[in-house]
């Protein structure tokens, strides 16, 4: 435990470092550098609190058996055993708390995200399983409190999506969806499909932080903007106006096109959004040399070809692949009853985690 201790003192130092920069008025003066440093205080805050909470029962147990050995008093005796093996009890408690304090935290949990989700191969299947994959999160999301706004859409003739892409605001978004992030396999007969066999299909569903002006500033100079009309529907408006918006950030090559909307400031807001999502994400996988492997050694690469889970409509069974987990409620999971799945996954993400950190 050694090691826990000198990293919980670590914590401890640069918690008492921080409270002392951001009071520093010229700290205070630099929006930005304070907010950075202000979430980073808060993010260190319980994990200091239980720390003190350990160190004061610590020091109660020294005292204690300190007592037992100088006293010979029964009553005095009997209620310091009391005490002391309360003391014990509530310090093997904090140990374990502190343990899972002391794993790495995700920067994206507390974000709000943009969600992706793209019919893949199986033709008109693989379009209507991505409406039910829409469907699912936009009710989880409502169990959740959160909001959903699709900020794009494009839908097929049978009333799928070859793409729906949403925002999903609400607390600690990103730390319960980030695990959605890959290829989604349906198993189950079509609609079109008269003999009664059962198909396979899938569908992508890409999870991205919503990019914060702290997370990543997009020069005007990099990005590309094009206007132009709408197609689709809005009658005689989409002949008349160029409200359509394309965001091309020339750095990487990234393109966002947006006309949901009917004015071109609206849809320059959503691809500005969007657009920063997503080359935030870029960035952050471009920068990071292990990225692939770390998302790897918690629970899968997280890459969108990488098949996370199985949805077979013909036994009513769910399995996510990366633990192992299959559950036979398929029709409650797809209204929204995600949180067995996603509880099991941060659960796994976890235990990794805190193997490591004890190897370490």
């Amino acid at each position: 435990m050694k090691d826990i201790f000198d990293k919980l003192q670590a914590v401890a130092d640069r918690y008492d470092e921080l409270n002392e920069l951001i009071s520093d008025p010229a700290v205070i003066a630099d929006s930005q550098r304070f907010m950075k440093l202000s979430k980073e205080e808060g993010s260190l805050r319980e994990t200091v609190e239980k720390y003190d909470e350990y160190k004061k029962v610590t020091q109660t147990i020294t005292d204690d058996e300190e007592m037992l050995r100088e006293i010979d008093d029964p009553d005095l005796t009997a209620l310091t055993k009391d005490e002391l093996s309360d003391a014990k009890d509530q310090q093997a408690k904090l140990e374990k708390e502190l343990e899972v304090l002391l794993i790495p935290k995700d920067p994206n949990d507390d974000k709000n995200i943009i969600m992706e989700i793209r019919g893949a191969a199986g033709g008109d299947e693989a379009s209507l399983f991505a409406a039910d994959l829409y469907n699912m999160y936009l009710h989880y999301a409502e169990r959740q409190g959160w909001k959903v706004e699709v900020v794009d859409k494009n839908e097929t003739e049978v009333g799928g999506f070859k793409e729906i892409a949403l925002m999903i605001t609400g607390d600690k978004v990103y730390s319960k969806l980030k695990f959605e992030n890959g290829a989604h396999r349906v198993q189950r007969v079509p609609v079109t499909e008269s003999a009664g066999r059962v198909h396979t299909s899938t569908a992508t569903v890409g999870v991205m932080p919503e990019a914060e002006d702290v997370d990543v500033e997009l020069d005007p100079k990099d990005i590309r903007v094009d206007v132009y009309r709408s197609s689709g529907a809005g009658g005689q408006h989409v002949n008349k106006t160029s409200s359509a918006v394309r965001m091309t950030h020339l750095p990487t090559g990234i393109v966002v096109a947006m006309q949901d909307e009917r004015s071109q400031q609206q849809n320059r807001a959503k691809a500005m959004r969007i657009l920063k999502a997503r080359v935030y994400d870029y960035y952050q996988q471009k920068e990071q040399s292990a990225y692939d492997q770390k998302r790897k050694d918690a629970i899968g690469t997280g890459d969108r070809s990488e098949r996370i889970r199985t949805y077979n409509y013909p036994q009513n069974r769910v399995t996510d692949h990366r633990i192992g987990l299959t559950l036979n409620k398929l029709d409650k999971i797809m209204a929204g009853d995600l949180d067995e799945i996603i509880e099991a996954l941060i659960v796994a993400d976890q235990t990794k985690k805190l193997e490591q950190l004890r190897n370490e």
